[in-house]
């Protein structure tokens, strides 16, 4: 049995957080201020859709004979009437007013991911602007945006950088003309973009375009891969044909013990969550990253949608550790990991890499 870790130990290690979306940082009390205020037509209180959140599982034929058996059904304690994640932040991004209201939930997401998690550096994914704020522009968002890190940077000794979503439903000519809007339009806190939405939606050769752009302006890149759709090959198709340098989830790749071994070989980072909205599957999730442990793969924690599951950071660390089974001396290693493979440019990286592990060290020397 694995030795538990110390909250303490927890709490004190400085934190990287490269995959969590802003939209799903919302504070359910947030929420519940700007939908009132914007007098949003809903059907339940929005503390509780909120508690209420719970992507049902998909079609259960997708699934049959995987690697980790994904469940088929839903599980005890789920609630009777269900929110989809995409149904929640669809009715928070109708919440938004305006520039301040945009401010505001980048500077929360950071304050929270300081005080419950003891972060250090958050990369937030942000989406398109809607149809209801486009007098702000992309620019003016991200300007909007920007101000929330700056004020995070000041009060919580953070560092941030924003991750330009791109929606897979839609087509590839609408990605490329979201990653040119970028590319026109650069912002020192804009670090790259990333693939993201259902797998199922939109397989990632459709982007080859966009993501060569991308690459040709020097933007990082990443993708949500090998999550919904139960195939390794999406990941390589990330790799090799999107130039990405890191992947979000990629529980899938255990399908295929080549891709298995390259990805390993490689050191690919994965950006892993225990905690999802889709709450039959979060046994099968754990279950995955047991497996990707055990098969030597490059995995770090994040929150993804941590207002809205709810979750944190450090709970990630704490889930890892005790209903998973990754040691103190692994979880150190995710820890320095995920500084390596931030979009920080390298002195900050190696500032920061030096930060954590100082305080890891500290930690072993105090016998916390």
């Amino acid at each position: 049995m694995t030795p538990a870790v110390s909250e303490e130990w927890i709490r004190r290690i400085p934190k990287v957080d490269l995959h969590c979306h802003l939209i799903g940082t919302v504070r359910a009390t947030t929420f519940a201020d700007l939908a009132r205020r914007a007098k949003l037509d809903l059907p339940e209180d929005p503390e509780r859709i909120f508690a209420d959140i719970n992507s049902l599982p998909p079609d259960p034929a997708l699934y049959r004979n995987t690697v980790i058996p994904v469940p088929q059904g839903r599980s005890a304690g789920e609630p009777e009437v269900s929110y989809s994640l995409f149904q929640a932040s669809a009715w928070v991004i109708q919440s938004l007013r305006d520039a301040d209201d945009l401010t505001r939930i980048v500077y929360e997401a950071f304050e929270d991911a300081h005080r419950l998690s003891g972060t250090r550096h958050l990369e937030l994914f942000f989406d398109d602007v809607p149809e209801h704020l486009a007098a702000l522009g992309y620019t003016g968002s991200v300007e909007a945006y920007a101000e929330g890190i700056r004020m995070a940077e000041r009060d919580f000794g953070m560092t941030g950088r924003m991750i330009k979503g791109i929606d897979r439903s839609k087509s590839g000519a609408e990605a490329l003309e979201r990653v040119r809007e970028v590319v026109d339009n650069p912002n020192e806190y804009v670090a790259g973009i990333g693939l993201d939405n259902l797998e199922t939606a939109g397989p990632p050769e459709r982007f080859a375009d966009a993501y060569r752009l991308a690459g040709q302006a020097g933007l990082h890149r990443t993708a949500h891969s090998s999550e919904h759709a139960p195939s390794a090959q999406n990941t390589i198709t990330c790799l090799d044909l999107l130039g990405c340098d890191r992947i979000d989830h990629g529980y899938y790749v255990l399908e295929d013990p080549e891709v298995v071994a390259r990805v390993r070989d490689e050191r690919v980072t994965f950006t892993v969550g225990s905690t999802t909205s889709r709450r039959s599957w979060r046994p099968w999730r754990r279950a995955s990253i047991r497996a990707m442990l055990d098969a030597g793969l490059n995995v770090v924690p994040c929150s993804d949608d941590p207002g809205m599951f709810p979750t944190t950071l450090a709970n990630e660390y704490a889930i890892l550790n005790e209903q998973i089974g990754a040691s103190r001396e692994q979880l150190s290693r995710m820890a320095v990991r995920a500084v390596d493979a931030s979009w920080l440019p390298e002195a900050e990286r190696s500032t920061l890499r030096s930060e954590v592990e100082g305080v890891l060290a500290e930690l072993d020397a105090a016998g916390v």
